[in-house]
């Protein structure tokens, strides 16, 4: 072997021993940030949904993902502090649980990806310009299903075949009420059912509306109030339907197990269960779509 050959073999030979013992880059492990608007008490099956859509897809928290929770305890005015709290920590995705979480993780980043979990008309709240081409960094599930109200007016008429009179029980201050109370409408005409609408803005008037509908001798209550503010309230109000001798329908499974008659809408546990397949593709550097329900 001549001397030109030994030194590149020696060469090689020193390179493979240096590339063998340099220390290995770690892996970089994703780190979601989780925004919740109520407290995590008071509905634990959302986040337990998450985490279970997250384990499907091989993610182990603590191992493979990092989670950062941040609940606003239902306070709003603190979601714009968690939500720059998170932007500061660098996460790789902000996952919301509603419209309040969304906007202020909306006002608080342009580049971090939003997911958001079931906000009930992203459109109707400005946070998407549409379902389909949602543009900017928010993508996720939608819950807004109107067309379902009047659905729910039908199954109280099939359970109270001489329903004439149905007290509507709604809150002026959510935009996805108006669309609801329309579909509402067009069913009680169908059914030459009178409609009684009573607005609840706060939990404080829930019992005032139950009495006004028994005042008004309503047949039954359809539930059209929702958000996370009131699922404190579940309970009280499956129990003021009763006390009141009134059948109720509801929007949520949660109402029923709660005490509640009966409801028909979205499984909203399977929503934010879903939500980690949109996680799941950011991370992995694919296109998350627009928002679906």
């Amino acid at each position: 072997m001549n001397k030109k050959a030994v030194a590149i073999l020696v060469a090689t030979l020193i390179l493979t021993l240096a590339f063998s013992v340099a220390p290995q880059q770690p892996t970089k492990i994703p780190r979601i940030g989780y925004l919740g608007f109520g407290s995590p008490s008071a509905n634990p099956a959302r986040i337990e949904a998450f985490r279970q859509g997250m384990r499907e897809l091989g993610y182990v928290e603590g191992k493979n993902i990092f989670i950062e929770w941040r609940s606003a305890e239902g306070n709003a005015d603190r979601l714009p502090s968690l939500a720059a709290e998170l932007v500061r920590l660098k996460v790789d995705v902000i996952v919301t649980n509603g419209p309040y979480s969304t906007r202020a993780a909306k006002a608080a980043t342009v580049t971090i990806p939003i997911v958001m979990m079931r906000v009930g008309d992203p459109v109707g709240d400005g946070i998407v310009a549409n379902l389909a081409r949602p543009g900017g960094n928010i993508t996720g599930l939608s819950s807004v299903a109107p067309e379902l109200s009047g659905k729910r007016l039908e199954l109280l008429k099939e359970i109270v075949p001489k329903l004439s009179r149905v007290a509507v029980l709604g809150s002026s201050t959510n935009p996805n009420t108006a669309g609801s109370l329309r579909e509402v409408e067009l069913a009680a005409g169908a059914l030459k059912v009178k409609l009684q609408y009573l607005d609840v803005l706060s939990p404080k008037d829930i019992e005032t509306a139950f009495r006004a509908a028994s005042k008004e001798r309503a047949d039954a209550v359809l539930w059209l109030v929702s958000g996370s503010v009131y699922s404190a309230y579940r309970t009280q109000v499956a129990e003021l339907a009763v006390k009141s001798r009134l059948p109720a329908i509801y929007d949520r499974r949660s109402s029923v197990e709660a005490g509640g008659l009966m409801s028909y809408g979205v499984h909203l546990p399977e929503l934010d269960r879903r939500a980690a397949t949109y996680v799941d593709k950011i991370l992995k550097g694919g296109e998350a779509r627009g928002p679906s329900r």
